[in-house]
């Protein structure tokens, strides 16, 4: 089921303010992402490799997939060929190996780098040193890794009803953005994207600066749990 209503009035509120929507369509069926699509969504953002190849093999061939989970090294084969933008990666590792993929389907694929902004251990991400070190990485190797465009960052924010916490968490990610905007890609027009924000923070998020907000419990309702 789509809630359409909200779907409506956040596409108004996102196109006033210049920031893509990414609709979060994970254990949701393709019905669900053919139903946006059909209004007019061209991005969605998907968690798991399986699901989203198995979706993409469905749907038209001009949706703009965002894979923003957590992307282990030996499955980016599966998405390489097709993928729009890679928002989870959080090693340079991870960045060789999307580099590598990308070459062999005769791509470059677009990225941003996930740090961990939020106070809760569970989350995955680089921190501000290991941003770093990774953009020293890259462009100490960028010859090479002609395969892969870093685009911006992406970080996600406590689960927390204390908005003030929320709200450091994403002037501190912005902060980041701009620090690695100045110093490594300065003058580069690819290095624009700030992902930030979801159902319950979107506000606070686009606020900040968001150019991105991944959406999926409002236009698509809670997602059961898998059964065990």
């Amino acid at each position: 089921m789509v809630n359409i209503e909200a779907f409506q009035q956040l596409r108004a509120k996102f196109e006033s303010t210049k920031t893509t929507l990414v609709a979060v369509s994970k254990m949701k069926p393709a019905e669900s992402v053919k139903a946006l699509y059909d209004l007019g969504q061209r991005d969605f953002g998907e968690n798991y490799v399986q699901e989203l190849v198995e979706k993409q093999a469905l749907l038209p061939n001009d949706i703009q997939w965002h894979f923003i989970g957590h992307l282990q090294s030996n499955k980016v084969k599966y998405i390489a060929p097709f993928v729009h933008l890679i928002q989870g990666v959080d090693s340079f590792k991870l960045l060789q190996e999307i580099n590598k993929q990308a070459q062999k389907n005769n791509r470059t694929i677009s990225c941003l780098l996930q740090i961990h902004i939020a106070n809760e251990e569970t989350k995955f991400g680089l921190d501000e040193k290991e941003l770093l070190e990774t953009l020293e990485y890259y462009t100490a190797q960028q010859a090479s890794m002609a395969n892969v465009k870093i685009c911006g960052l992406m970080g996600m924010a406590s689960f927390s009803d204390d908005e003030q916490q929320v709200v450091a968490e994403f002037k501190n990610l912005n902060s980041l953005f701009h620090v690695a905007k100045q110093n490594y890609f300065i003058g580069n027009p690819d290095f624009k994207i700030l992902s930030m924000g979801m159902s319950g923070d979107y506000d606070l998020a686009i606020a900040e600066g968001a150019t991105h907000v991944r959406i999926g419990s409002l236009l698509f309702g809670r997602r059961s749990l898998p059964i065990q």
